[in-house]
């Protein structure tokens, strides 16, 4: 039998302490400064100017998710993502009640900067396709 890994989603992005901060407040994750360092911004001071801001990360407080890593690429977006997040708000509930807690979250995102591209509604089952603030796509489901 083969064990389970450890992994890390890892976003390419412009403004990785940008980024991370905002996937932090969808998610709830923190981000304690790299080891040795009492701050984030101490922790940058210490870096050549060339590397300064190119990475940050972020991790789940409970420790059930994984780690969010975001790292600073020189080209922009450029396609469709082909893997996404679902922020998973709905688990359990159909029809109105469903979209009722799903709208509230996604007004809750806009609020941080997220783009709501679309809602998908069959009248039982539904989700809201989402951008971040730098226009990689996740579902609020």
């Amino acid at each position: 039998m083969s064990s389970i890994k450890l992994f890390q989603v890892t976003f390419d992005c412009a403004q990785p302490e940008r980024v991370g901060r905002f996937w932090c407040e969808v998610l709830g994750y923190v981000a304690p400064p790299p080891k040795g360092f009492d701050t984030w911004d101490a922790y940058e001071r210490e870096q050549p100017p060339e590397e300064r801001g190119s990475w940050f990360a972020c991790v789940d407080p409970s420790q059930g998710g994984p780690r969010l890593y975001f790292q600073r690429v020189p080209e922009g977006k450029a396609a469709k993502n082909r893997v996404h997040l679902d922020v998973r708000v709905g688990t359990g509930l159909v029809g109105e009640e469903r979209l009722a807690v799903l709208e509230a979250e996604c007004t809750r995102l806009v609020a941080l900067g997220a783009v709501r591209v679309q809602l998908l509604y069959d009248g039982v089952d539904s989700c809201i396709s989402m951008q971040d603030i730098e226009g990689n796509e996740f579902c609020v489901d």
